[in-house]
């Protein structure tokens, strides 16, 4: 989708800006009904960032529903501060307890759409994904009719932080390769969690009964929505690196990515 202002024509090998201009929906897209979905633990630094990056935006339809597990640091009193600074445009789902990232975002979907949401966002908290990439992602779903557009490191155009290291990149990589070749979909960044979904999509997927609690989700979401034909469409984004905090990947959320998909063909396996 054209941006305002037509950029110099470049190769296709060379990346997408870093940092790129969001660009201008015209109407009634930009009204749209979208809902930013951003589960959060100790993203106390962060959240401030993101959400007043997301409220920038020239999306007047644009809101925000912040899931917090509970966070030691205090994120969830942060969150209910950007609520009043943003009312009507920011709310808070709080958990007892760090549930995993697959429980946050079931229940912020499932508020999103309770609250009206016709198309829902996911994004992270650590400012990995730049916002300007929203709009774009929001407008390719609007013209394409897909049920998904996802941001994606893996399709032409598309690139890594220069400070992810070699083994990053190698296990990042590894772990398309093995979820795509176990579930056999269609999907170049099977792992990716910068995306927008439908509103109708998402209702189809049978959110209550996803049975991933970590990373695995991704792949789980994008595995369902293949497997009900939805459209997945997929544009080149720059994934930046957590600009502060730690990565909440642990051994355990590890080997249940490992596991989920041979466990998702077989169930799928079961059905035939």
């Amino acid at each position: 989708m054209p941006s305002s202002s037509t950029p110099p024509e470049q190769p296709p090998s060379v990346p997408v800006p870093v940092t790129p201009a969001p660009v201008a929906l015209p109407e009634p897209w930009s009204r749209a009904a979208l809902t930013v979905v951003v589960p959060t633990y100790e993203e106390a630094g962060n959240l401030p960032v993101l959400v007043r990056r997301l409220m920038s935006l020239d999306l007047p339809g644009l809101r925000v529903v912040v899931v917090d597990d509970n966070s030691p640091d205090g994120t969830g009193e942060v969150a209910d501060k950007l609520a009043v600074e943003f009312p009507g445009r920011v709310s808070v789902v709080h958990r007892t307890a760090k549930d995993g990232l697959g429980r946050a975002y079931v229940a912020g979907m499932t508020r999103a759409l309770e609250d009206g949401a016709e198309y829902v966002a996911q994004m992270d908290a650590d400012l990995s994904h730049p916002v300007g990439y929203v709009p774009q992602l929001l407008g390719t779903l609007l013209a394409t009719n897909a049920g998904v557009v996802i941001g994606s490191r893996y399709v032409p155009g598309g690139s890594l932080s220069e400070q992810w290291g070699l083994r990053r990149r190698l296990l990042s990589g590894w772990a398309n390769a093995y979820v795509k070749t176990v579930l056999a979909i269609p999907v170049r960044d099977v792992t990716a969690g910068f995306k927008v979904w439908r509103a109708s999509s998402l209702r189809t997927l049978d959110l209550p009964g996803i049975e991933s609690t970590g990373y695995a989700f991704q792949v789980e979401m994008h595995y369902r929505a293949f497997r009900r034909g939805q459209k997945i469409v997929e544009i080149p984004i720059h994934f930046e690196d957590r600009v502060a905090g730690e990565s909440k990947l642990d051994g355990a959320v590890a080997l249940e990515a490992a596991l989920r998909p041979l466990r998702l063909r077989r169930a799928e396996n079961s059905r035939r």
